[in-house]
C-alpha cells in the first residue's frame, strides 16, 4: 500500500471543537503509522461571511498544543481559487453543470404543499446563460444509487433520486465547499478522507464530482478511502452543543489539562487499544490504531472521565516537571503562553518561585487540572486571607468550640517546635481537651490560615508558612468574630 496522504480541513468559524480535535488526531495517527505518511493541514476559509482570522490562529495554536504538527501546510483553501475555477470551467463545458436563476422563494412556491426537501431541477433543461443571479448546479443522475464504501460503516447506499442538483458555485462565481474540497483533495492526492459523521451525506455528491473531474481531466485519480467517525454526545446522549456543552479545545488548555492526557482521552472516543488499560502511551496509540476498529456508535464525551485521566497524568509527573507545568497559572509573567480565561490571583511581585517549589508537592497529588493550583496555594502568596464566608461561619463564626480551638492554638503555637509533626501533635491534644476529633479540631485552624476548609495538608502548610504568619492569621480570624 502506498503511504497515506491525509488531510485535516477545518473551517475557521469558531473555537476549535473537541470533535474536530478528535478528527485531526485520527488523521494524524494514520499518517504517523507510515514512514512516509503525510498529514496536511488545510484551512477551509472560503466562507468569507463566517471566517475570522482569530479562529485560524486558534486552530493552529490548539493543534500545536496537542502536538499534531502538519507535514504540509497550513494551506488556505482560498489560495486555490484558480484551481477551483478551472474545475468549474471544465465541468460546465462537459455538461455536468448548468446555470440556475431560481430563488429560494421560487422553489418553495413550486413545491406548494409538497415538503420533499431539495431542488426540483426546474432549470436543468432551460439552457440559461450566466447572469447576475445565476448559480451553477451539478447535474445528478435521477436513477440508480451511489454507494459510499466506508471503512467504519461498510457500504452506505444513497438513492440518487434523493440527491438534488446541488449548487457548486454562487452567482458571484464563488465556488462552494463540495467542489472546492474535491478539487483540493484530488490535487493533494489525498488517499483517506477521515472526518465526522455529519459529513457522510456530502460523500455521494463529492464522489460524483470526483468521477466527473476524472473524466474531464483525463487524470484517473483514485477515490479516497472514506472513514466517517462516530458522533460525540453529552450525558443526555445528544450531539454536543456549541452553546450548552464545553466543546472548545482551547478551554481545556486554559483550565490546565495536559496535552498528553487530552490526546489519550480523544483517542478513546470511538476506538480503544488492545487490553483494558486506558492510560496508554502515545507510541502505542499510534501503533495499534486502525480505522476499521473504530466504532460507528456515538461516543460519550465524559468530562469527568477526562478530568480523572488528567489527574492521573499530573500525578505521574516528577516534582520538577510539575512545578514547570504550573508556570502559566502561578507565574504567567515567566511563561511564553498563559491561559486567556483568568487573571493571576496575586501580583508578579508577590510570587516567590522558591516558595512555590516547596509548596508544590503539597498539592501535586490533589489536583485534577493545573488551573486548580493557584486557589489551593493562594494563601502562601498573600498577607490578606480571602475567606469562604460559609466556611468561616461554620468553622469559627458560629461555633464556640471553633473559637476556643483558636484561642488555645494561638497560645500553644507560640513555643511549639515549628515542624509538621509537632504542629499535628499539639493540635490533636488541644482538640482532645475540647472533645474534638482531629478532623473537627483542625477545621477552624485551616479556615483561619487559608480562608477555606479544603486545601493542601494543613501541618506541612503551616511549617512552610512560618510561625509568625500563622499566629497572625489565627489572631485576626478570632478578632473577626466580634
Amino acid at each position: 500500500m502506498a503511504s497515506p496522504r491525509v488531510r485535516f480541513a477545518p473551517s475557521p468559524t469558531g473555537y476549535f471543537h473537541v470533535g474536530s480535535a478528535r478528527s485531526a488526531l485520527f488523521n494524524w495517527f494514520v499518517a504517523r503509522q507510515h514512514e512516509n505518511g503525510v498529514f496536511i493541514l488545510r484551512i477551509e476559509d472560503t466562507d468569507e461571511d463566517r471566517n475570522r482570522e482569530e479562529w485560524v490562529d486558534g486552530i493552529i495554536s490548539a493543534m500545536d498544543w496537542l502536538g499534531l504538527h502538519a507535514d504540509e501546510g497550513p494551506f488556505r483553501q482560498s489560495d486555490n481559487k484558480l484551481a477551483h475555477e478551472s474545475s468549474v470551467t471544465m465541468l460546465l463545458e462537459a455538461g455536468y453543470l448548468y446555470y440556475c436563476d431560481c430563488s429560494g422563494d421560487d422553489v418553495a412556491a413550486r413545491k406548494g404543499d409538497n415538503k420533499t426537501p431539495g431542488y426540483d431541477g426546474f432549470c436543468r433543461d432551460r439552457a440559461l446563460a450566466r447572469g447576475t443571479n445565476t448559480a451553477l448546479r451539478f447535474t445528478t443522475p435521477h436513477d440508480g444509487v451511489t454507494i459510499v464504501p466506508d471503512v467504519i460503516r461498510g457500504d452506505v447506499e444513497f438513492a440518487n433520486s434523493t440527491i438534488d442538483d446541488f449548487v457548486v458555485a454562487k452567482s458571484s462565481g464563488a465556488v462552494l465547499y463540495a467542489l472546492a474540497n474535491v478539487t483540493d483533495d484530488r490535487n493533494d492526492r489525498i488517499t483517506h478522507v477521515i472526518r465526522g459523521e455529519e459529513h457522510l451525506s456530502n460523500a455521494p455528491k463529492q464522489m460524483m464530482i470526483w468521477n466527473a473531474l476524472n473524466e474531464v481531466t483525463g487524470d484517473d485519480v483514485a477515490l479516497p478511502i472514506y472513514a466517517h467517525l462516530p458522533l460525540l454526545v453529552n450525558e443526555q446522549r445528544k450531539k454536543l452543543s456549541k452553546r450548552k456543552d464545553p466543546v472548545a479545545t482551547e478551554s481545556y488548555r486554559d483550565q490546565g489539562y495536559l496535552p498528553e492526557a487530552f490526546v489519550n482521552y480523544l483517542a478513546l472516543l470511538g476506538w480503544s487499544p488492545r487490553g483494558d488499560e486506558e492510560i496508554v502511551a502515545l507510541e502505542r496509540l499510534i501503533d495499534e490504531f486502525r480505522l476499521e476498529d473504530v466504532s460507528h456508535s456515538p461516543a460519550f464525551f465524559d468530562v469527568k472521565k477526562l478530568a480523572h485521566m488528567n489527574g492521573e497524568y499530573i500525578r505521574a509527573l516528577d516534582a520538577r516537571a510539575f512545578v514547570d507545568a504550573c508556570t502559566p497559572w502561578v507565574n504567567p509573567w515567566a511563561s511564553a503562553w498563559r491561559p486567556s480565561d483568568r487573571s493571576p490571583l496575586w501580583g508578579e511581585a508577590d510570587f516567590d518561585q522558591a516558595l512555590f517549589s516547596r509548596v508544590a508537592p503539597l498539592v501535586h497529588e490533589r489536583v485534577a487540572t493545573l488551573g486548580e493550583v493557584p486557589a489551593m496555594v493562594q494563601f502562601f502568596f498573600s498577607d490578606d486571607v480571602t475567606f469562604d464566608e460559609a466556611a468561616f461561619a461554620k468553622a469559627i463564626g458560629k461555633d464556640p468550640l471553633g473559637q476556643s480551638m483558636l484561642e488555645a492554638t494561638i497560645e500553644r503555637f507560640k513555643d511549639v517546635a515549628w515542624e509538621a509533626s509537632s504542629l499535628h501533635e499539639v493540635t490533636l491534644e488541644i482538640g482532645e481537651s475540647l472533645g474534638l476529633m482531629l478532623r473537627k479540631a483542625q477545621a477552624p485552624v485551616r479556615c483561619a490560615v487559608t480562608g477555606s476548609l479544603v486545601g493542601p495538608p494543613l501541618f506541612e502548610s503551616l511549617e512552610i508558612l512560618g510561625r509568625e504568619r500563622t499566629i497572625k492569621r489565627l489572631t485576626a480570624a478570632l478578632a473577626r468574630v466580634s
